[in-house]
């Protein structure tokens, strides 16, 4: 792997995984089921200053966001292993073009928008398309949940070449407990720096 101080950061994008409101927000799904974490809820106001950094060298910001597609009766497709997991999810939750659907505030708006239907970020997305069509080589990866969509996007980047950076502390989970080991089984697949460090090298870099 690549040392990240080495990386064209107008070839970089800051990628966030699920940052939107019916994860985070109190009137969102998850805000209404009581599912809610305050190392999830920091997230936002940590990973701001790293996107407006990462501009001010020509890169740019992309937010993956977990998607339920409505059926003709409005209802979401909901895959079995999910339903049993979330059971509060139900119509209008992760719908494209809701509120629960979009980027938390702290955040909006993205560079780009890329609507997800499972964990990972390239799975069945756009995601490729756009990094190929703007040049992108590198990312630097934050978002909810470690174990989930953030470990998902970077074992996939990860087979395709990609170099990333994960955020320690511009990603959570549930549990402190998941988070950690999640940290540790993916050191071999990317780098891992605080959101404090990789500020410091953006604002260092030339």
């Amino acid at each position: 792997m690549s040392e990240p101080n080495t990386w064209d950061l107008s070839r970089t994008a800051l990628l966030t995984i699920d940052l939107q409101n019916d994860f985070i927000h109190p009137e969102g799904a998850y805000g209404r089921a009581g599912q809610t974490a305050d190392s999830i809820a920091v997230l936002p106001e940590r990973i701001v200053p790293l996107v407006a950094a990462l501009r001010e060298h020509g890169g740019y910001y992309i937010s993956a966001q977990f998607t339920l597609v409505p059926d003709a009766r409005g209802e979401p497709l909901i895959a079995p292993h999910l339903k049993k997991l979330r059971p509060f999810l139900g119509k209008g939750d992760f719908a494209p073009g809701s509120f629960g659907n979009t980027l938390v505030d702290a955040l909006y708006p993205a560079d780009f928008v890329v609507e997800k239907v499972a964990y990972s970020a390239f799975y069945q997305t756009r995601l490729e398309y756009i990094m190929r069509a703007v040049g992108i080589d590198n990312l630097i990866v934050g978002g909810i949940v470690t174990n989930g969509g953030v470990a998902s996007t970077l074992r996939d980047a990860h087979l395709r070449n990609i170099e990333t950076v994960l955020l320690t502390d511009g990603s959570a989970a549930f549990k402190a407990d998941v988070h950690e080991a999640t940290l540790l089984s993916l050191a071999t697949v990317t780098h891992e720096m605080s959101c404090q460090d990789v500020l410091t090298w953006l604002e260092a870099k030339s």
